[in-house]
Protein backbone atom coordinates (compact mmCIF):
# COMPACT_ATOMS: atom_id res chain seq x y z
CA UNK A 1 0.00 0.00 0.00
CA UNK A 2 1.19 3.44 -0.96
CA UNK A 3 2.23 5.70 2.12
CA UNK A 4 -0.24 8.54 0.92
CA UNK A 5 -3.29 5.66 1.64
CA UNK A 6 -1.81 4.80 4.90
CA UNK A 7 -2.26 7.88 5.91
CA UNK A 8 -5.72 8.86 4.09
CA UNK A 9 -7.01 5.74 6.04
CA UNK A 10 -5.43 6.12 9.51
CA UNK A 11 -7.16 9.73 9.46
CA UNK A 12 -5.63 12.78 7.90
CA UNK A 13 -3.19 14.32 10.39
CA UNK A 14 -4.82 17.36 12.58
CA UNK A 15 -2.59 20.76 12.67
CA UNK A 16 -0.62 20.77 15.87
CA UNK A 17 -2.67 22.55 18.58
CA UNK A 18 -3.06 25.84 19.44
CA UNK A 19 -1.08 25.34 22.65
CA UNK A 20 -2.25 29.08 23.34
CA UNK A 21 -6.02 28.42 23.47
CA UNK A 22 -5.71 25.41 25.04
CA UNK A 23 -4.00 27.59 28.10
CA UNK A 24 -7.00 29.81 28.22
CA UNK A 25 -9.32 27.37 27.94
CA UNK A 26 -7.66 25.38 31.02
CA UNK A 27 -7.76 28.76 32.99
CA UNK A 28 -11.74 28.99 31.87
CA UNK A 29 -12.77 25.56 33.39
CA UNK A 30 -10.53 26.49 36.61
CA UNK A 31 -12.61 30.05 37.19
CA UNK A 32 -15.97 27.70 36.14
CA UNK A 33 -15.11 25.35 39.12
CA UNK A 34 -14.63 28.13 41.72
CA UNK A 35 -10.64 28.50 41.69
CA UNK A 36 -8.23 31.79 41.29
CA UNK A 37 -5.80 30.43 38.19
CA UNK A 38 -3.30 33.23 39.67
CA UNK A 39 -2.81 31.44 43.00
CA UNK A 40 0.23 30.26 43.13
CA UNK A 41 -0.43 26.54 42.86
CA UNK A 42 -2.46 27.03 39.70
CA UNK A 43 -0.22 29.97 38.03
CA UNK A 44 1.28 27.48 35.62
CA UNK A 45 -1.15 24.75 35.02
CA UNK A 46 -3.01 26.19 32.36
CA UNK A 47 0.49 26.12 30.46
CA UNK A 48 1.35 22.33 31.82
CA UNK A 49 -2.20 21.18 30.78
CA UNK A 50 -2.16 22.44 27.32
CA UNK A 51 1.55 20.86 27.18
CA UNK A 52 0.43 17.51 28.55
CA UNK A 53 -2.40 17.13 26.44
CA UNK A 54 -0.76 17.57 23.43
CA UNK A 55 2.04 14.69 24.54
CA UNK A 56 -1.35 12.58 25.50
CA UNK A 57 -2.89 12.92 22.13
CA UNK A 58 0.05 13.38 19.94
CA UNK A 59 -1.71 10.27 17.88
CA UNK A 60 -3.35 12.98 15.89
CA UNK A 61 -0.48 14.51 14.31
CA UNK A 62 1.30 11.36 13.42
CA UNK A 63 2.66 10.01 10.00
CA UNK A 64 1.54 6.40 9.53
CA UNK A 65 3.92 7.01 6.07
CA UNK A 66 6.74 8.20 8.72
CA UNK A 67 6.09 5.41 11.12
CA UNK A 68 6.43 2.78 9.07
CA UNK A 69 9.53 3.93 7.14
CA UNK A 70 9.95 1.35 5.31
CA UNK A 71 10.16 -1.34 7.72
CA UNK A 72 8.37 -4.09 5.65
CA UNK A 73 10.22 -6.85 4.69
CA UNK A 74 9.59 -10.00 2.35
CA UNK A 75 9.33 -13.48 4.41
CA UNK A 76 8.95 -16.88 3.44
CA UNK A 77 7.47 -17.86 7.46
CA UNK A 78 3.89 -17.69 8.01
CA UNK A 79 4.09 -18.93 11.34
CA UNK A 80 2.86 -16.82 14.14
CA UNK A 81 3.86 -13.94 15.29
CA UNK A 82 2.52 -12.21 18.18
CA UNK A 83 3.59 -9.22 20.59
CA UNK A 84 2.06 -9.40 23.88
CA UNK A 85 2.02 -7.24 26.68
CA UNK A 86 2.56 -3.76 25.10
CA UNK A 87 1.92 -0.67 27.77
CA UNK A 88 -0.58 1.59 26.17
CA UNK A 89 -2.48 4.72 27.94
CA UNK A 90 -5.45 6.79 25.97
CA UNK A 91 -8.31 9.02 26.55
CA UNK A 92 -11.91 8.36 27.46
CA UNK A 93 -13.63 10.60 24.62
CA UNK A 94 -16.53 10.81 27.26
CA UNK A 95 -15.71 11.99 30.10
CA UNK A 96 -11.99 12.89 28.93
CA UNK A 97 -10.48 10.71 31.76
CA UNK A 98 -7.54 7.87 31.29
CA UNK A 99 -8.05 4.43 30.37
CA UNK A 100 -5.21 2.39 29.98
CA UNK A 101 -3.89 -1.54 30.25
CA UNK A 102 -1.81 -3.77 27.56
CA UNK A 103 -2.59 -4.77 24.11
CA UNK A 104 -1.70 -8.38 22.60
CA UNK A 105 -1.01 -7.95 18.64
CA UNK A 106 -0.11 -11.04 16.58
CA UNK A 107 -0.99 -12.07 13.15
CA UNK A 108 0.03 -14.67 10.20
CA UNK A 109 2.26 -13.43 7.55
CA UNK A 110 1.28 -14.09 3.82
CA UNK A 111 4.73 -13.30 2.30
CA UNK A 112 5.32 -9.50 4.65
CA UNK A 113 6.55 -8.95 7.98
CA UNK A 114 6.91 -5.79 9.80
CA UNK A 115 9.88 -4.40 11.46
CA UNK A 116 9.10 -5.48 15.57
CA UNK A 117 9.56 -1.68 17.28
CA UNK A 118 6.59 -0.66 14.61
CA UNK A 119 3.87 -2.78 16.65
CA UNK A 120 3.85 -0.89 19.83
CA UNK A 121 4.08 2.76 17.91
CA UNK A 122 1.28 1.30 15.28
CA UNK A 123 -0.13 0.85 18.86
CA UNK A 124 0.64 4.89 20.08
CA UNK A 125 -0.87 6.47 16.97
CA UNK A 126 -4.43 5.22 17.94
CA UNK A 127 -4.39 5.13 21.66
CA UNK A 128 -3.25 8.98 21.49
CA UNK A 129 -6.53 9.97 20.72
CA UNK A 130 -9.51 10.64 21.97
CA UNK A 131 -11.21 7.07 22.07
CA UNK A 132 -13.19 4.13 23.54
CA UNK A 133 -11.59 0.93 23.56
CA UNK A 134 -13.73 -0.95 21.11
CA UNK A 135 -12.78 1.59 18.70
CA UNK A 136 -8.89 1.52 19.68
CA UNK A 137 -9.49 -2.35 19.09
CA UNK A 138 -10.77 -2.18 15.90
CA UNK A 139 -8.29 0.48 14.62
CA UNK A 140 -5.04 -1.50 15.15
CA UNK A 141 -6.21 -4.48 13.50
CA UNK A 142 -7.36 -2.63 10.70
CA UNK A 143 -4.75 -0.90 9.98
CA UNK A 144 -2.18 -4.05 10.14
CA UNK A 145 -4.36 -5.75 7.94
CA UNK A 146 -4.13 -2.78 5.29
CA UNK A 147 -0.58 -2.70 5.42
CA UNK A 148 0.50 -5.98 5.79
CA UNK A 149 -2.38 -7.99 3.78
CA UNK A 150 -1.17 -11.19 6.38
CA UNK A 151 -3.37 -14.14 6.30
CA UNK A 152 -4.95 -13.18 9.27
CA UNK A 153 -4.99 -10.27 12.61
CA UNK A 154 -5.85 -10.72 16.34
CA UNK A 155 -5.31 -7.76 18.93
CA UNK A 156 -6.61 -8.54 22.25
CA UNK A 157 -6.99 -4.74 24.65
CA UNK A 158 -7.42 -5.35 28.33
CA UNK A 159 -7.68 -2.08 30.11
CA UNK A 160 -8.74 -0.16 33.04
CA UNK A 161 -10.79 3.09 32.45
CA UNK A 162 -10.56 5.74 35.23
CA UNK A 163 -14.12 6.73 34.20
CA UNK A 164 -15.37 3.69 36.18
CA UNK A 165 -12.93 3.65 39.08
CA UNK A 166 -13.04 7.82 39.96
CA UNK A 167 -16.97 8.18 38.93
CA UNK A 168 -20.02 6.30 38.43
CA UNK A 169 -19.68 2.48 39.63
CA UNK A 170 -16.29 3.14 41.22
CA UNK A 171 -15.29 -0.02 40.68
CA UNK A 172 -11.52 -0.32 40.60
CA UNK A 173 -10.95 -3.62 40.22
CA UNK A 174 -13.10 -3.65 36.76
CA UNK A 175 -11.08 -4.37 33.58
CA UNK A 176 -12.11 -4.15 29.77
CA UNK A 177 -11.36 -6.98 27.33
CA UNK A 178 -11.98 -6.51 23.93
CA UNK A 179 -10.63 -8.05 20.70
CA UNK A 180 -10.77 -7.67 16.77
CA UNK A 181 -9.95 -11.01 14.85
CA UNK A 182 -9.65 -11.15 10.57
CA UNK A 183 -8.64 -13.41 8.25
CA UNK A 184 -7.98 -16.93 9.36
CA UNK A 185 -8.37 -15.87 12.89
CA UNK A 186 -11.88 -15.84 12.30
CA UNK A 187 -12.02 -19.00 10.73
CA UNK A 188 -9.67 -20.99 12.68
CA UNK A 189 -10.08 -22.11 16.15
CA UNK A 190 -7.19 -23.76 16.26
CA UNK A 191 -5.06 -20.89 15.87
CA UNK A 192 -7.01 -18.91 18.26
CA UNK A 193 -6.94 -21.59 20.61
CA UNK A 194 -2.78 -21.44 20.02
CA UNK A 195 -2.86 -17.95 20.48
CA UNK A 196 -4.78 -18.15 24.17
CA UNK A 197 -2.03 -20.44 25.09
CA UNK A 198 0.67 -18.59 24.61
CA UNK A 199 -1.31 -15.74 25.76
CA UNK A 200 -1.86 -17.45 29.14
CA UNK A 201 1.87 -19.03 29.18
CA UNK A 202 4.35 -16.55 28.22
CA UNK A 203 7.38 -18.73 29.37
CA UNK A 204 6.61 -21.57 27.80
CA UNK A 205 10.10 -23.07 26.70
CA UNK A 206 11.03 -22.82 30.73
CA UNK A 207 13.58 -19.43 30.24
CA UNK A 208 12.64 -17.27 33.10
Amino acid sequence: MEPQAWRTWAETRMSTPDLDRLAEAVEALLRALGEDPDREGLRRTPARVAAMLQEVLAGYWMDPAELINGAIFEAEDNDLVLVRDIEFYSMCEHHLLPFYGRVHVAYIPDGRIIGLSKIPRIVELFARRLQVQERVTRQIADFLERVLQPRGVAVIVEAAHLCTMMRGVRKSGARMVTQALTGVFRTDPRLRSELRIHLRHPDRDGAG
